[in-house]
C-alpha cells in the first residue's frame, strides 16, 4: 500500500505527463482502424495483438502490418475525414486539469504522427509534443514505408523519448500512462508508470504497474 501511495505522491509532483495513445487516450488502436479502411482489417488485428502482448519485436510488427495496410496518401487523407478520434472518456479532464496544475503533457505513440495530430488538437496539446512515427510517401501518393529514424519505430522507443525530455528538455520528474507491453518499457526510465486498462487489459501491464487504474477520473481525482 505505501508503493501505491509513493505512486500517488509522485503523480501529483510531477513535471509532465507522457501518454500513450492508442487504446489509451483513445479507444481504438489506430492502425486497426486504418487497416479497416483499406479493407485489411482482419489480418492487421492479429498482428497488432501479437505486438501488444511483446510476442514479437514492434519494428517487426510494424513493418509487417504497413507491408499488408500499404496506405496511400489519399486514403490516409480520407480516413481522417470520415474517422474523427474517439477520445476515452474523462481524457479531456484529465488532460485539462493536468495544464491547469502547469504539468506538461505530452503523447508518445507508436501510431502515426498524421493520426495523432488530430488527438492532439482536440486535447490543447501543442503539436510539438506529440512523438510518434511519421509515414512516408511517393510523389505519386503510393505508401513508401515509415521513416525507421524516430525512436518509437523500435522496441524501447518510449523510454528512448522520456529521455530526450529529461536530458534535452530538463524535465526532472515525468509519469508516464499506457495500456501495453512498449509502455511497460518505460519503467526503467519514467519516475513512474500508471496501467491503463480503461479500453483494454492486458494481464502483462496490470501485473507489472505500480498503479492500474481503468478510469481516468481515478487520476484526476488524485491530482
Amino acid at each position: 500500500m505505501a508503493k501505491l501511495e509513493d505512486v500517488k505522491s509522485i503523480w501529483r509532483n510531477a513535471d509532465a505527463v507522457t501518454f500513450d495513445v492508442d487504446s489509451t487516450v483513445i479507444q481504438e488502436e489506430g492502425i486497426d482502424e486504418l487497416a479497416k479502411f483499406c479493407g485489411k482489417g482482419d489480418e492487421v488485428a492479429a498482428l497488432t495483438s501479437q505486438a501488444m502482448q511483446g510476442n514479437v519485436t514492434f519494428r517487426q510488427s510494424l513493418t509487417k502490418r504497413l507491408n499488408i495496410i500499404k496506405p496511400s496518401y489519399m486514403q490516409v487523407k480520407q480516413f481522417l475525414l470520415s474517422h474523427p478520434p474517439k477520445l476515452t472518456p474523462g481524457t479531456i479532464a484529465l488532460v485539462t486539469a493536468l495544464q491547469a496544475h502547469k504539468k506538461q503533457v505530452f503523447l508518445v505513440s507508436g501510431g502515426f504522427h498524421c493520426l495523432i495530430a488530430p488527438v492532439a488538437t482536440l486535447l490543447n496539446i501543442p503539436i510539438e509534443n506529440v512523438f510518434a512515427n511519421k509515414l512516408k510517401f511517393y510523389f505519386t501518393g503510393e505508401y513508401a514505408g515509415f521513416d525507421e529514424n524516430q525512436p518509437t519505430a523500435a522496441s524501447g522507443g518510449k523510454a528512448k523519448v522520456i529521455e530526450h525530455l529529461k536530458k534535452e528538455i530538463g524535465l526532472k520528474t515525468i509519469v508516464h500512462v499506457g495500456d501495453g507491453v512498449t509502455d511497460l518499457e518505460t519503467i526503467s526510465i519514467a519516475d513512474s508508470f500508471i496501467g491503463y486498462g480503461g479500453n483494454i487489459v492486458r494481464e502483462s501491464v496490470k501485473l507489472r504497474a505500480p498503479w492500474f487504474i481503468t478510469n481516468f477520473n481515478e487520476l484526476t481525482n488524485a491530482l
